[in-house]
């Protein structure tokens, strides 16, 4: 009798329990696959759903995105170079059936295989490709992955790679490869900078020669402008003193032009020279001027 109440209650909680567990409400970001009796009977959610215990399964799978951080591999590229990397891979479930019926454990699947189609990717490269070329290997990889995981339902969205260690000596040699390219690019800056000023300075010559030449020859417009003038002037003012001159001239008779031809002729004698000058005219100049004197003697006297 004392057993009767203690097994009442065991199977009114277990009892409960089955109703409880029969109940389900399934989030927006999960499915469940549902198993009956060992066999697939398919997949539910979200929201509210019913589980009949002892009778079906669930197997809860998630869909949002979600990732595998893969550890440091060591690879080997093409040129015999070994190769430290890490890299993400961003996954999601496009089909939860797949994910469970088709694989054990899906997420460590995903995380071998992500290994190893890291060395076979690396094993076609060249080191410096593999240094300079990553977003082209992530493609790659997130191709390879895809293709694979894709028999088991899920969806490669993305693969980063987040270190890349070569060995010490490769690194060595690339530093000081590094820097020989620096020291190059500081010498062409250099030398192109001092072009760029050589060039300016033959630049500012040239201006200079210019303006200068430019000037000198303003300089010789305005000196032969000025001379020209004078010479225009000279010669104006040489007419007219040529023009006074044959006015005052048409003025003067034969006997003051002879008088002063005469006077001229006695201050030439009376110089101190040596030297006598008797022009040709002189005899014909004299008799000219007797037959003047002789006519102004005939000439009676006015009453």
């Amino acid at each position: 009798m004392g057993f009767e109440p203690i097994i009442l209650i065991f199977l009114i909680l277990a009892l409960v329990w089955v109703v409880l567990s029969m109940f389900r409400i399934v989030p927006e970001y999960e499915r469940l696959v549902i198993l009956a009796l060992g066999r697939y009977a398919g997949t539910r959610g979200p929201g509210f759903t019913i589980v009949i215990p002892l009778l079906e399964s669930a197997r809860k799978v998630d869909l949002r995105e979600r990732f595998l951080e893969i550890p440091r591999q060591t690879a080997i590229s093409r040129d015999n170079s070994s190769i430290d990397i890490d890299f993400l891979v961003y996954y999601r479930v496009v089909n939860p059936k797949l994910a469970v019926l088709e694989i054990e454990n899906v997420v460590t699947a995903s995380l071998n295989i992500a290994a190893t189609t890291l060395r076979a990717v690396i094993g076609d490269i060249e080191l410096d490709d593999v240094l300079a070329k990553r977003e082209q290997i992530n493609d790659v990889l997130r191709v390879k992955l895809d293709e694979v995981t894709e028999r088991w339902g899920l969806k490669v969205t993305r693969v980063e790679i987040r270190e890349v260690e070569p060995p010490a000596a490769i690194r060595d040699a690339m530093n000081r490869q590094m820097s020989a390219e620096r020291e190059r690019r500081a010498t062409v800056t250099r030398a192109e900078g001092e072009r760029a000023a050589a060039i300016a300075v033959a630049e500012g010559d040239k201006q200079s020669n210019i303006l200068k030449a430019e000037g000198e020859r303003q300089s010789a417009i305005l000196r032969a402008e000025g001379e020209r003038q004078a010479q225009l002037l000279l010669a104006e003012g040489r007419a007219s003193a040529l023009r006074a001159l044959f006015a005052e001239a048409k003025e003067v008779d034969e006997k003051t032009l002879m008088l002063q031809y005469l006077d001229a002729l006695r201050a030439v004698g009376s110089s101190e020279s040596t030297k006598f000058v008797v022009p040709m005219e002189l005899t014909s100049m004299m008799a000219r001027f007797m037959a003047l004197m002789n006519k102004d003697g005939e000439q009676p006297p006015k009453a």
